[in-house]
């Protein structure tokens, strides 16, 4: 599935300093569809290069990361259990800044 997916807010630190990442993500084995829970776990294995700890606590994104998907926030929808389609964008944001 092809989707575009964006790091901002510092995130993109985490991605090689690279801002959007047009990818493309198996739908998981015995799964019909491509659901957030499994683009998480897609991206800390292939995208992030360092410090996943920053991006990720546990199976979800830390607090503090805000996740649009189509711009739509994705507590709007159902989190983790989110359903992707082909072309979605994904926009990950670090509302967690120094100062």
């Amino acid at each position: 599935m092809h989707l575009t997916l964006e790091f901002g807010g510092g995130l993109e630190l985490l991605c090689e300093s690279v801002k959007v990442h047009n990818v493309n993500v198996d739908v998981p084995k015995g799964a019909d569809k491509l659901t957030m829970k499994d683009l998480l776990a897609w991206v800390r294995t292939n995208l992030i290069k360092e410090r996943p700890e920053m991006f990720m606590k546990g199976e979800s994104v830390r607090p503090g990361v805000l996740v649009l998907v189509n711009d739509c926030d994705w507590e709007l929808s159902s989190q983790l259990d989110t359903t992707l389609e082909e072309k979605d964008v994904v926009v990950f944001i670090s509302t967690l800044h120094g100062g």
